[in-house]
């Protein structure tokens, strides 16, 4: 486990993380979670007292790392880019439960669900925790079709929410 302090970040241009709201984890600090990796991998923890869990850390080189703060994390903490935090971080080694109604309604598609079980697990989990974030049974279910639908037109997780995007203008 590690502790340090640290000031949340923004990317203004940088390929497709611009946009991105982020904490840098330097390489000192990495490699006392999980020595000399430079790939991806889930930690778990607190920032700021706001409990994580299954969050990427992934790398900008150097043995450095970022980790990705999404709107949800930002509304807990309450604090924006400049802000310093306070960051509790371990490696998450628990399985990633996907989401059991995306599964159940993937097993009635076997076109979409062969290609949703071709992504890498990280896209697959894009889809189930925006599946699982819906707050409502009527989002939820939204969600799921419009998953269905992306995967059905051979789509990825962005170019589904792009297609969509796109459809409501």
């Amino acid at each position: 486990m590690v502790s340090f302090s640290t000031e949340i970040r923004k990317y203004i241009k940088n390929g497709e993380k611009t946009g991105w709201t982020y904490i840098e984890v330097l390489r000192e600090i990495a490699d006392k979670l999980k020595p000399e990796v430079k790939t991806s991998y889930r930690v778990k923890g607190t920032i700021d007292k706001h409990k994580i869990a299954q969050v990427a850390l992934v790398p900008i080189g150097e043995g450095d790392f970022i980790l990705a703060l999404n709107a949800e994390m930002r509304k807990h903490i309450k604090k924006q880019v400049g802000d310093k935090v306070e960051v509790v971080l371990e490696v998450d080694s628990d399985e990633f439960l996907m989401s059991p109604d995306l599964i159940a309604s993937l097993e009635m598609e076997p076109e979409a669900l062969a290609l949703f079980e071709s992504f890498p697990k990280g896209h697959q989990r894009y889809y189930s925790n925006w599946v699982e974030s819906a707050k409502t049974i009527e989002t939820k279910t939204k969600r799921i079709y419009m998953c269905l639908y992306g995967l059905l037109h051979k789509m990825d997780y962005g170019e589904m929410i792009q297609h969509f995007k796109k459809e409501k203008q």
